[in-house]
């Protein structure tokens, strides 16, 4: 059975040519592993199934998927601020004793051992980074 690495990246990186250039950079760095990406419609349904049941849709990542990964690898904003879901889905996995690692926009990984709480955008803040005023997405 192949390892899964889980790539925690901004909403508004979903379908964009920057998503498929770094899940290109994560199986060139990550040979052999699986890839879990949220961005797939088997994943928005079990949000969307969480939110009903629990109101909460970031559980469904915290109780389903986030168990059954063997690392990490997320995308925080250019300004290197996480968001808040993608800080709570890389606590999970230190918690859980997994690797992590960050990558950038350019595909560069490095290796995390902790994270900084000072650097986790609240709900508010990450959906203004995400969301224009309208609701449409916004550029990463």
């Amino acid at each position: 059975m192949k390892k899964k690495i889980y790539f925690g990246h901004p909403m508004n990186t979903y379908g964009t040519p920057l998503e498929d250039r770094l899940l290109a950079a994560i199986e060139r760095a990550f040979p052999g592993w699986q890839i879990e990406n949220p961005n797939q419609e088997h994943h928005q349904e079990g949000c969307r199934q969480w939110e009903a049941a629990t109101g909460n849709p970031m559980r469904y990542f915290f109780e389903e998927v986030l168990p059954y990964c063997h690392a990490g690898i997320f995308l925080p904003f250019r300004d290197g601020m996480w968001g808040h879901g993608i800080f709570g889905e890389a606590i999970v996995l230190l918690e859980q004793e997994c690797p992590i690692w960050k990558i950038a926009p350019d595909g560069a990984v490095t290796k995390i051992a902790d994270l900084d709480a000072g650097s986790e955008l609240s709900i508010d803040e990450t959906l203004a980074r995400i969301r224009g005023v309208s609701g449409e997405w916004t550029e990463y």
